[in-house]
This record gives structure tokens, sequence and C-alpha cells, in this order.
């Protein structure tokens, strides 16, 4: 069974229309799957909670705003 038919992906409510974002799974023993959404049967990365932590803080902050523009 592949990674994509046993979690449970999630994406952002402010994904667009077109499909540009990323989906976001837990997993049992701890991680988090990262996939692009576009290619759901693509690779799929995995973190560890500290690391989305971390992330997620330099998000917050603000450290990555270039990068969407």
């Amino acid at each position: 069974m592949h990674l994509q038919e046993i979690l449970a992906w999630r994406k952002s409510s402010a994904s667009n229309p077109s499909g540009n974002c990323v989906e976001l799974a837990a997993m049992a023993d701890g991680g988090v799957a990262v996939r692009n959404s576009r290619h759901p049967a693509g690779p799929t990365l995995v973190y560890t909670r500290a690391e989305i932590a971390a992330f997620l803080d330099g998000v917050r902050a603000g450290e990555f705003d270039d990068l969407a523009h």
C-alpha cells in the first residue's frame, strides 16, 4: 500500500483552484508527510514534528515571505 492511500491528506483552505498547493498528513510514527497536490502519486517527503514546527515558526515570522512574490 502506498502512503498516498493510507494517510489522511489535507491542504490549506487558502489553496487556489488551479491546484498550486502542497498537502500534509500526520503519520502514525509521529512524522509529517508532504506532497505536491498536483502529483499525488509522486514523491512524498517526510519530516519530524520538530522540523515542521520550526518551519511554521519561520512562516509565522515572515522569514519566507520573499518566496511568494
